[in-house]
């Protein structure tokens, strides 16, 4: 798709030059926060957390219950806010209490997850509960399952089908390496879509060091022991990231969780086929994804499509694999999937498709994670033909799209960007930027004035400002990051079309 000239009445143009002063303004004002160097740590002294822009780091090491004392000890502030959070936005979003759901998961999970990660569960809630917020192990358990139950086994349970299912079309990501790359390193990039009410937990950068297994450096979630935004590197020696697949309609009870099968294949997996082959036993379907894994040591990058029945493993060592919510594999998309579509370009996966291929063509043999960055802040809408920020563009902000599938002006989107390239994988190291990729920001109290349909989200719904990309390392201490202190909102930001 080609640019075309965007053209409006005098109208138009007014309303258009004052939406660009207001994301000026916001710009301007949303300056990072002064850096805190002040580290808090846990009561046995190994593990440690400390705050920079917008991320809160987080270490543990030792044995399961160990290092699980010591992430909810550390994060039980922000447990209670999911505590919170859960309790009300869950019963909005199904009409059933969080303690519905709490006592669903000991039922549905406890029996399938490996002794070693419900020790670890079992010391985040009592770390928490020792920190001042009180919570179960079984809760804990339900933060972890959450997707899985509200979004995948619900619907089943409730409809027999996934008509009325918040879509599960989550993140744009790429992964490439050989010739398409900038001297031929694995290069991957992602961001995280959800609704913003829940993505404003996802500013956790977790570094593990277990017992057994590799290290592991990953966004998360504060009380989950997976990624599950799913983006990651280890001490094996793989970069792991994903999509989850749009529209995906199937799922298995009495196997083992989606979040206990990532978590162990990070742990474990030293190669691409062993990594597939713990996500395969035992699979609920609970979070069906295309992944997107590359092996460092090896060069080879892989595609593994998971459905319930059906999976699918593509590899190569000179290419690229794209993921926009998608599914190449016939069987998982005619069989196990409703709805789902990779041409029409008025939804977001098609349009996606179309642009991040655009994207992986022209910048073939430069793709480094610089490259990445601006790939992950693109906001050229296909379907629009133009500079246009929607819920079609790889860097989604729904809440700037008044003719989206679904309801216009959602609250949702990419609110992340993270990219490196298999030399900083081997160092265990990543770039990360909280907010957006781009810079633009969100400003909820505007945001909920401009749309009352959206003030029951009032007290819940965040604000995104402008944060710099910052470089974290595994065992870092605050003021060891690399920023990138000549972030700013860019000018061609600054005179986007906000609106049709």
């Amino acid at each position: 798709m080609k640019h075309k000239g965007f053209r409006s009445s005098s109208v138009a143009k007014a309303i258009l030059l004052g939406l660009a002063l207001l994301l000026l303004v916001t710009a301007v004002q949303a300056v990072p926060a002064p850096q805190d160097n002040s580290v808090l740590k846990s009561p046995d002294g190994k593990g440690y957390r400390f705050d920079v822009n917008g991320w809160v780091y987080l270490h543990t090491e030792g044995a399961p219950y160990e290092r699980g004392y010591q992430h909810g000890y550390l994060l039980a502030p922000e447990i209670r806010q999911q505590q919170d959070a859960m309790q009300y936005l869950t019963y909005q979003d199904t009409g059933m209490p969080w303690e519905f759901f709490v006592n669903q998961s000991e039922l549905m999970f406890t029996g399938h997850i490996d002794p070693e990660y419900r020790e670890e569960i079992r010391g985040i809630a009592e770390g928490a509960t020792a920190a001042g917020t009180p919570v179960t192990w079984q809760e804990v358990l339900a933060l972890n399952a959450e997707m899985e139950l509200v979004d995948y086994w619900w619907p089943t349970v409730q409809s027999n089908e996934y008509d009325n299912l918040v879509d599960h079309e989550h993140c744009s990501a790429f992964i490439a390496t050989g010739s398409w790359t900038d001297g031929g390193k694995i290069v991957v990039a992602h961001n995280t879509w959800s609704a913003f009410e829940d993505e404003r937990f996802c500013n956790l950068i977790h570094d593990i060091v277990p017992e057994k297994g590799n290290r592991i450096l990953m966004q998360s979630i504060p009380g989950h022991i997976d990624s599950n935004s799913d983006y990651l590197v280890t001490s094996g020696g793989l970069m792991i990231t994903e999509t989850s697949i749009g529209g995906f309609t199937q799922y298995k009870t009495n196997e083992t969780p989606a979040f206990a099968r990532a978590r162990k294949a990070a742990q474990y997996a030293g190669d691409l086929d062993t990594f597939v082959g713990i996500m395969q036993q035992n699979s609920s379907a609970g979070y069906a994804n295309s992944w997107l894994v590359g092996d460092r040591k090896t060069g080879e990058i892989m595609r593994f499509e998971q459905g319930l029945k059906f999976s699918s493993v593509n590899k190569t060592k000179d290419g690229y694999f794209i993921g926009a919510n998608y599914v190449e594999d016939p069987r998982i998309r005619n069989l196990e999937t409703s709805g789902l579509s990779g041409t029409d370009i008025r939804g977001s996966v098609a349009a996606r498709l179309v642009r991040l291929t655009d994207l992986m063509e022209e910048n073939k043999g430069r793709l480094t994670p610089d490259r990445a960055k601006e790939i992950l802040s693109d906001h050229y809408d296909v379907w629009l033909e133009r500079e246009q920020p929607s819920c079609r563009t790889i860097e989604g902000r729904c809440d700037l799209d008044p003719k989206p599938q679904g309801s216009p002006f959602r609250a949702s989107g990419a609110t992340d960007g993270k990219v490196m390239d298999s030399a900083m994988a081997a160092n265990m190291t990543l770039t990360a930027r909280w907010g957006s990729s781009s810079g633009l920001p969100f400003d909820a109290v505007l945001f909920l004035k401009k749309h009352p349909q959206y003030r029951y989200l009032d007290g819940y719904l965040p604000s995104f400002p402008t944060q710099p990309w910052t470089t974290f390392t595994a065992g870092d201490l605050p003021g060891q990051q690399e920023i990138d202190t000549t972030t700013h909102l860019p000018e061609r930001l600054i005179t986007l079309p906000m609106g049709l």
